[in-house]
C-alpha cells in the first residue's frame, strides 16, 4: 500500500530523483524520461476519458492502471535482482498486451479497411486518442532507446507498441466507425 503523508520532500531539489530500487539518478536520465513519458500519456488518457462512452471509459481505465504498472516496471532497473527484493517488483506481463490485442481485433472488425492515411481529428474523442497514440509511440521510442543501454522488461516494449495501435483503432471507432475519419490528400495544397 502506498502512503503519501507529505507531497514535497526536497530530495530532488538538486536535479536528481530516486528509482524504485533506491538508486539516485539525474531527472533527465533515460529511465526517468521513459517512465515520465508514460505518466504524461496516462494524464492524456484521463483527458480522453472525459469524452468516452461508458464502455470505452472502462477500457481506458484499465489502460491507465496498466500504465501505472508499466511506470513501476520501468523505475526498477535491476530485473536480475527481482527474486532478492524485499517486495517483488511489479512487472508488466504479456497477458496485458494480449488483452489489448483482443480489444483491437474486436474494434477493428467494425471498420472498413483503410484506403488512405488519416489525419488526427474528427471527433473530440478521436483527436484526444490520436494524441495518446503519439505519446505512446514516444514512450516506446524512449523505452527501446533505454533498452540499448540498460535492462528493460521486453513486455513493456510489446505493451507500448500494441497500445499505440489500440489508440489508433479506438480513434477510428470514435469517428463513427471510421466514417468520419479525416483522410489525408497527398499534395492537396501545392
Amino acid at each position: 500500500m502506498v502512503v503519501l503523508n507529505k507531497i514535497y520532500t526536497r530530495t530532488g531539489d538538486k536535479g536528481d530523483t530516486a528509482l524504485g530500487n533506491g538508486d539516485r539518478v539525474a531527472k533527465h536520465d533515460a529511465r526517468v524520461n521513459a517512465y515520465g513519458t508514460t505518466d504524461e500519456l496516462n494524464a492524456f488518457v484521463g483527458t480522453a476519458r472525459l469524452h468516452a462512452s461508458d464502455e470505452l471509459d472502462a477500457r481506458l481505465a484499465l489502460i491507465q492502471n496498466d500504465l501505472f504498472d508499466l511506470g513501476a516496471d520501468l523505475c526498477r532497473p535491476d530485473m536480475e535482482k527481482d527474486a532478492e527484493a524485499e517486495y517483488p517488483p511489479l512487472r508488466v506481463t504479456d497477458a496485458q498486451t494480449e488483452r489489448l490485442e483482443t480489444e483491437i481485433d474486436a474494434m477493428n472488425a467494425k471498420l472498413a479497411p483503410l484506403r488512405s492515411f488519416i489525419l488526427p481529428g474528427g471527433s473530440a474523442l478521436a483527436a484526444h486518442l490520436h494524441v495518446c497514440r503519439t505519446i505512446a509511440r514516444r514512450a516506446e521510442r524512449l523505452a527501446t532507446a533505454l533498452a540499448t543501454q540498460d535492462a528493460v522488461n521486453p513486455a513493456v516494449i510489446r505493451y507500448l507498441n500494441r497500445l499505440s495501435d489500440w489508440f489508433f483503432v479506438a480513434a477510428r471507432v470514435s469517428n463513427n466507425n471510421g466514417e468520419s475519419d479525416v483522410l489525408w490528400v497527398p499534395g492537396a495544397n501545392r
